[in-house]
C-alpha cells in the first residue's frame, strides 16, 4: 500500500532442547503423568516433543499427555498438540492466558497436577495463582526470548524512531515490545 517498511527483529527465540529444567520438568511428567496441561505456543509445545524424541522419551511424554487433560491457548498451540496425535479439550475464545486461568480456577484445583508450558518467560502471576487454589503446578519451560544476535538494526530503528523518521512502530509480540524497550 506504498509505506515503506523499516523491519528490526527485537527479539529471538532460543529453544532449550539441551536444557535440563526441560529435560528434569519431561521426566517428572513422564513418571508422574499431569492431570491437566495448559498448551501456551504451538511452537514451544511443538519444540517440547521434540526436545523428548531426541532424549529417547518423546514416545513416553505422548503417553503421559494423552492421560491428561490438555487445555490449548490458542489455535495454534491447539494445532500443535492435534499434530501429536493429541486431542485438547477446550481453548478459549480469546486466545488469553488470562481466560485459560480463569477456566482453571474455576473448578476444583486441590492436589491436581497442572503442567503449564511455559512461553519464553516465566508465568508468575498464572502459576502462583493455581498453587493458591491447591495445585501442583509443573512449570515446563521449552524456549527462551532472548535479544537478537545484531542489535545493528534495532540500534538503526530506535535512532529513526527518536529522529521522527517514522509514523508508526508495530510489534509482532508483548515480549518484542519489551525487548526493544530494554
Amino acid at each position: 500500500r506504498g509505506a515503506e517498511v523499516i523491519h528490526a527483529p527485537a527479539i529471538r527465540i532460543v529453544p532449550v532442547a539441551d536444557d535440563a529444567e526441560l529435560h528434569a520438568a519431561t521426566e517428572q511428567l513422564i513418571n508422574h503423568p499431569p492431570d491437566v496441561v495448559v498448551v501456551t505456543t504451538g511452537i514451544g509445545f511443538r519444540g517440547w516433543v521434540e526436545a523428548a524424541d531426541g532424549w529417547g522419551l518423546g514416545e513416553a511424554l505422548i503417553v503421559a499427555l494423552r492421560r491428561a487433560t490438555l487445555l490449548s491457548r490458542g489455535p495454534k498451540s491447539r494445532g500443535a498438540v492435534r499434530a501429536a496425535g493429541l486431542t485438547d479439550a477446550w481453548s478459549p475464545p480469546s486466545e488469553s492466558s488470562a481466560e485459560v486461568l480463569e477456566h482453571l480456577l474455576a473448578g476444583e484445583l486441590e492436589s491436581v497436577r497442572v503442567a503449564v508450558q511455559l512461553h519464553g518467560e516465566p508465568l508468575p502471576d498464572f502459576v502462583d495463582a493455581l498453587d493458591c487454589a491447591g495445585a501442583q503446578v509443573i512449570q515446563v519451560p521449552v524456549y527462551r526470548w532472548v535479544a537478537p544476535d545484531d542489535l545493528g538494526p534495532l540500534d538503526r530503528l530506535l535512532a529513526t524512531v527518536l529522529d521522527g523518521g517514522v509514523d508508526a512502530v508495530s510489534f509482532t509480540s508483548a515480549p518484542a515490545a519489551a525487548s526493544m524497550l530494554r
